[in-house]
């Protein structure tokens, strides 16, 4: 069988062969068609006068204006002088042969040099005049424009047949074809149930969604419906495309995993076509999956933002989305699932039941789950024994399971920099720094002044916040550049679900401690206080707009959840409850400024020797607080997080 597959194999021929032998038959015949005869021996214009003028020359030919062939007389090539000048034999058809040439410069001088010469001496030379045309060169030159073209054209189809997209969907003639991914048996996929830590929840929804495809009769038989979709909706960094991609390893079914962008193209109706293939395909190999990341792209209000009044390409594809999910032609055993972390844009026909049954909210993890995902990602890492997650978990309140993930590898990456073997808790307590705070910039120059500023107003903060009952417990403060800061503290949030007014309003209070503490001090102020100042604004203004905590403007809320308001012109109130808002707003900051005020001017002496400890060592811990000001009177425990201060 082998012997007669290789009789069978046809050698292939190459294409660029085949460019090659064009390009070396055009040069041939352009350089050769022009003189198939040998040319003349080459002389100048003074010696042909010097040959004219002795009687030698029987004819002169002029070529193309600018090149003389010079012809001797039967004499004239017997003499000693012009032995290398004779004509060799002929070949057939080939031409009569010049004795020499040469090239001359103004036509009309040399007719005139060259007249003059004849008739001074009554010679008989003969002068004609010849155009000279190559015409095989011609030809080619006219036709060599269009060979490029079509090459260029035959170039470009084959990338494009060849390249990106998936086969098909690169081909120019396909361009309409789904871009999804299939994910099947034949695929190898690692990532299952078992590499999602936490999201408890959401997994046990997603684990059910495979289940249905598993075992369809065991939920049928009671005349229950698949359902058509589920909405992953989550903060970014949460686990919602790594949920997805676990489904992808447990489902064993086909699994088509695309992003919402990859629908939107410059071509009128090419997102539509999209959809259509894209579901084609999943039905023809149902019962199958269909992940669609980031469907905001798509899945937009419909109406929104649309001033040009024509009809957009994004709304053709969302309108054929939605028609393949839930239209006229039901599919059956095709599940979709989608991620965004933007739902209150999406379309409200969108979300409707019989389209996404489920939303499935993948929020920030607790204490609890980001102790599992610490354990997840601490598998391929070598640590030491002092690491523990339950410690690393309550350090790390707020954050994602990607930024938990980064945690561990810049844990890793500052481990290797000092040379460790493994890593410890330090490192891993530094990359939280790193990550918050950013890089540590010691040799950045900060005039001494501005670091005894600097030092005062970080007193301010861990001060103010050790005194207040329900401000976030103090780690540890620095005046080591960090990032953009000069300075930060970093605290331990406790996690709420349900904020109360003084939980605000102390946290309010310890964020003014610092421009607090430069008015005590220095009796002057400065722009330190920017992220401060950002930080409670934002606070305060929400405060009296979006949770009806003020009573000037009472139990009102301006927040929009759907998120359309974005859209609008107008404001949802009126000039003169704008002007209470901002009055409230303002009332609400400078009350807790004076307040921070008074706090610090009672314990200036110890806000004064904090300073200057933290002058001298750089960065202070809880513990040198408790020196100063002994216990805090509020019993406040380690409850989990950081939180950066400049």
């Amino acid at each position: 069988m082998s012997n007669n597959k290789n009789i069978n194999k046809k050698p292939k021929i190459s294409s660029y062969w085949i460019y090659a032998l064009i390009l070396a038959i055009f040069l041939f015949v352009n350089i050769f068609s022009g003189g198939m005869g040998s040319t003349g021996a080459q002389t100048t214009p003074s010696q042909f006068f010097e040959y004219l003028e002795e009687g030698d020359i029987e004819r002169v030919q002029i070529v193309n204006k600018r090149e003389a062939k010079v012809f001797l007389t039967s004499d004239a090539e017997k003499k000693d002088i012009h032995k290398t000048a004779s004509r060799p034999q002929l070949l057939p058809m080939s031409g009569q042969t010049a004795n020499y040439q040469f090239e001359f410069g103004d036509l009309q001088n040399f007719e005139n040099r060259l007249g003059e010469i004849i008739s001074t001496n009554e010679l008989t030379t003969v002068v004609n005049y010849e155009t000279e045309q190559n015409v095989w060169g011609d030809f080619l030159l006219t036709l060599l424009p269009f060979v490029l073209i079509i090459g260029v054209w035959i170039f470009i189809m084959r990338r494009m047949s060849s390249g990106g997209g998936g086969g098909a969907g690169g081909q120019i003639f396909n361009i309409g074809k789904s871009k999804a991914k299939l994910f099947d048996q034949n695929t190898e996929v690692k990532t299952t149930f078992m590499d999602v830590a936490g999201l408890e929840g959401a997994k046990e929804e997603i684990q059910e969604i495979v289940d249905f495809l598993k075992k369809p009769d065991k939920y049928t038989s009671l005349g229950g419906k698949i359902p058509k979709g589920a909405l992953l909706v989550g903060p970014p960094g949460t686990g919602k495309t790594l949920l997805a991609r676990a489904v992808a390893g447990e489902a064993k079914v086909p699994f088509f995993s695309l992003s919402g962008s990859d629908f939107v193209e410059m071509f009128v109706g090419v997102g539509a076509s999209r959809v259509r293939d894209l579901f084609k395909q999943a039905k023809e190999k149902s019962p199958s999956i269909i992940f669609i990341d980031e469907i905001d792209a798509i899945g937009r209000a419909r109406g929104k933002s649309n001033f040009s009044g024509s009809n957009d390409e994004r709304e053709n594809t969302l309108n054929q989305l939605l028609t393949e999910m839930d239209g006229f032609g039901t599919n059956t055993n095709v599940i979709v699932l989608a991620a965004t972390n933007r739902a209150d844009v999406l379309d409200k026909a969108l979300m409707r039941a019989g389209r996404f049954d489920r939303q499935i909210f993948v929020d920030l993890p607790d204490i609890r789950e980001r102790k599992e995902i610490f354990e997840v990602h601490l598998r391929p890492i070598k640590k030491d024994d002092s690491v523990d997650t339950k410690f690393l978990a309550r350090q790390t309140p707020g954050f994602s399971g990607a930024d938990i993930a980064n945690v561990c590898n810049e844990a890793a990456l500052i481990a290797a920099r000092n040379d460790k073997k493994f890593v410890g808790r330090q490192d891993f307590l530094d990359a939280v720094d790193r990550i918050v705070g950013g890089l540590e910039k010691k040799n950045k120059i900060v005039t001494p002044e501005e670091k005894r500023a600097v030092a005062y107003h970080e007193a301010g903060h861990a001060t103010v916040s050790w005194l207040l009952e329900h401000a976030a417990p103090l780690v540890k403060v620095t005046i080591v550049p960090r990032g953009r800061s000069l300075g930060a503290a970093w605290y331990l949030p406790e996690e709420r679900l349900i904020v109360r007014p003084e939980q605000m309003l102390d946290e309010m209070c310890a964020a003014l401690g610092g421009r607090a503490a430069e008015q005590v001090i220095f009796d002057e102020i400065s722009t330190g206080a920017l992220s401060d100042l950002e930080k409670v604004t934002k606070q305060a203004r929400a405060m009296v707009t979006i949770y009806g905590l003020s009573e000037k403007v009472g139990n009102l809320t301006y927040y929009d959840s759907s998120g359309q308001s974005e859209y609008g012109f107008t404001k949802p109130y009126s000039e003169q409850t704008a002007e209470i808002i901002d009055r409230e707003i303002s009332d609400i900051i400078e009350a807790q400024y004076d307040r921070a005020v008074n706090i610090l001017e009672k314990n200036k002496d110890k806000l004064i020797q904090l300073a200057e400890e933290l002058l001298e060592k750089e960065v202070i811990f809880k513990d040198n607080l408790e020196k100063i000001f002994g216990k805090s009177p509020f019993n406040k425990e380690e409850r989990g997080s950081l939180d950066e201060e400049e």
